[in-house]
């Protein structure tokens, strides 16, 4: 992997959807803030939806936009051979079967966005 698809990159990505999703702005006509909450699509949870439930698609939320997911680590043992899973191979797994619940790795991770779907 490399380019956009380096451990950096998705570092700072996440750090910017973060920035983003706690971003507000002064909206005149309802004499109020608003925020990513009042404005998103939250397909779950659509009458009190909290960031997490806002359908934000990116590549992050096969980690669920969580940087312990994408830092994590797990001994792999396939027969004969040894390695070490992280998300280099939960991130393969995802994007071959991005409906699945709990990954093939050592890593056991679901594939779902953290606002629940795919």
């Amino acid at each position: 992997f490399s380019g956009i698809l380096a451990m950096d990159v998705l570092l700072a990505l996440l750090e910017l959807q973060e920035e983003l999703a706690a971003t507000t702005a002064w909206a005149p006509a309802a004499g109020r803030n608003v925020t990513l909450q009042d404005v998103c699509y939250a397909p779950l949870n659509p009458s009190q939806p909290g960031v997490g439930d806002c359908a934000v698609t990116s590549v992050t939320q096969y980690f669920q936009n969580n940087r312990t997911h994408l830092a994590l680590t797990a001994a792999q043992e396939d027969g004969e051979v040894k390695g070490t899973a992280d998300w280099h191979d939960h991130l393969i797994y995802c994007v071959n079967s991005p409906l699945s619940f709990k990954d093939i790795t050592a890593l056991e991770l679901s594939c779902t966005a953290e606002f629940g779907g795919p």
